[in-house]
């Protein structure tokens, strides 16, 4: 097939094309931006003839930053999702807002009553109608009872798109979640009501959520009954998750992996097993963790993200679950300003999470807690002077109150927690201590001010490269910040970085102050897309 001849013909006069400065033609992206052999810059409407040039920046469009594939497939008109965190801090009112705006937003549903998610399910429903929308499926080593029983919700809710997050393997509530109403359409082709976008750090659990769903939790939904042996033989055809996100240092749960050797490798491996399965449909590889400004968007794009994921500048927004002093204090971070600490989820499993350790003790109270774990094998194992200094100032009451509080909340949600810790213990130590770890997110996320010194605010490095780049801006301050804002700025700085980095790559010398893009408000942004 012969390609198109897209280089620029001389008009019969190229005075028709006025001169502009460069800092405004290349925010002009849906029009090519033209260098000419006198210096002077100008634009023109894509296939337009025009002058002879020395460098040109094709026009481009947001929606064509990502993979055209992963917005047609999930109904999007950008290739940004905001990613879920927990507690409901990516809340109701990101997802709406994410969804009206053309993108896709999770909806934060772990740690979290079944109820209260449930209620969320419905307004959302009821505000996005046929808009896209997901939810969150995080993964409960440790209480595998509510991880179905989100599922069974889910399905019951016809949610048929979850973000599914820490997962160590893959567990039968998911397969049965991607399974469920699996048939063949009119024209043969198999049809799954249920889609899961994948979040992981590590290519072997990247290489599960590939495959098919494993064959021994077909074999259990069959025994069950949730599907037939029909829908088990076409199951077996497809991936547990077409779209995996490929999850950098972020806040929350994380590796801390660099996307930079992260993304490569997943898409490597996306390549082998597209390979190996022949899937008809293509495998997808996003990118979260990090992005949080234009040239991380554009360096994520520029590796072939299908798609990114942004966290921890979603909860600096107006939208988000959390209180107006965490905003403030995220307003505030610099990119040092984050540790890694104790999870209450996998607590015992020594598993971290990444939070803020500006303005809060939270990370180096929890370190102390799991050094006691550690090294004790119950409460009463806890040195006096010790015990009594937690009883003080972490829990501000005796201990024995705190597991009675435990023990009442455990009985209501999981029993054989309370059953195994009457019996261990090492677990009821376990089960106290993460009575704080848990705690900590809901006073951070309520604003309780007599608990400031214990907020837990996860939050990854990227918060700090958000706010060096909102400095002086329109989005400096965290009363400016909304979700949607904060999105388009990211993409659209994304494409006009874009422009000048194919601009270097043909040698033109570009000052250093145009290679910044600052942020606008949203009606800027979209007259420059017209």
């Amino acid at each position: 097939m012969n390609q198109p001849n897209l280089a620029p013909t001389q008009p019969a006069d190229s005075t028709l094309l006025p001169p502009i400065g460069l800092a405004e033609g290349l925010r002009q992206i849906a029009t090519e931006l033209l260098l000419l052999p006198d210096g002077t810059w100008t634009t023109r409407e894509f296939g337009q003839p025009g002058p002879a040039t020395v460098a040109c920046a094709p026009a481009i469009r947001l929606e064509n930053l990502g993979d055209p594939s992963f917005c047609a497939d999930h109904e999007l008109t950008y290739p940004l999702v905001a990613g879920s965190m927990a507690k409901g801090i990516s809340s109701a009112a990101i997802v709406e807002a994410m969804g009206q705006a053309g993108m896709l937003g999770f909806f934060g549903a772990a740690g979290l009553p079944l109820e209260t998610v449930e209620d969320a399910a419905e307004r959302i429903a009821k505000n996005l109608g046929s808009r896209p929308y997901g939810f969150n499926l995080i993964h409960s080593p440790h209480e595998p009872d509510l991880e179905a029983a989100l599922v069974e919700m889910y399905i019951r809710r016809r949610i048929r798109l979850i973000e599914a997050s820490a997962f160590l393997d893959l567990t039968l509530p998911v397969v049965r979640y991607r399974v469920h109403g699996i048939h063949r359409g009119k024209n043969g082709q198999i049809v799954t009501p249920n889609r899961i976008i994948a979040k992981v750090s590590r290519e072997e659990l990247a290489a599960k959520f590939f495959a098919p769903p494993p064959q021994k939790w077909l074999d259990k939904l069959i025994a069950s009954g949730e599907i037939t042996a029909e829908q088990a033989e076409l199951a077996a055809q497809i991936p547990m998750a077409q779209d995996i996100t490929a999850e950098a240092d972020s806040g929350g749960h994380t590796d801390n992996r660099p996307a930079i050797a992260l993304f490569p490798t997943i898409a490597a491996l996306r390549d082998r097993m597209q390979a190996e399965y022949n899937y008809p449909q293509p495998l997808r590889v996003g990118l979260g963790g990090g992005i949080s400004t234009p040239a991380s968007a554009a360096a994520a794009f520029a590796l072939g993200a299908a798609y990114l994921v942004t966290g921890s500048v979603n909860q600096a927004c107006l939208e988000s679950g959390t209180c107006d002093e965490v905003r403030r204090l995220l307003s505030e971070t610099r990119q040092a300003d984050v540790t890694m600490a104790p999870a209450a989820d996998m607590f015992e499993m020594g598993v971290d999470v990444q939070v803020l350790k500006r303005g809060t003790m939270f990370p180096m109270r929890a370190a102390k807690l799991f050094e006691i774990y550690r090294t004790c094998a119950g409460i009463d194992d806890i040195p006096v002077v010790e015990r009594e200094k937690l009883e003080k100032t972490l829990f501000r009451a005796p201990l024995e109150e705190i597991w009675r509080q435990t023990r009442d909340y455990f009985l209501k949600r999981d029993p054989r927690q309370v059953e195994r810790a009457e019996r261990d213990p090492k677990h009821l130590m376990a089960l106290v201590f993460r009575w704080y770890l848990g705690l900590a997110a809901h006073w951070a996320n309520d604003g309780d001010a007599s608990r400031k010194m214990d907020y837990q605010i996860w939050c990854g490095p990227a918060m700090g490269a958000f706010n060096e780049w909102t400095r002086g801006s329109c989005l400096e301050h965290p009363e400016d910040r909304s979700v949607v804002k904060v999105s388009l700025n990211i993409l659209f700085g994304a494409a006009v970085l874009t422009r000048i980095n194919i601009l270097r790559f043909q040698g033109a010398r570009l000052p250093a102050a145009t290679q910044q893009v600052a942020p606008f408000d949203i009606a800027q942004i979209k007259e420059y897309l017209l």
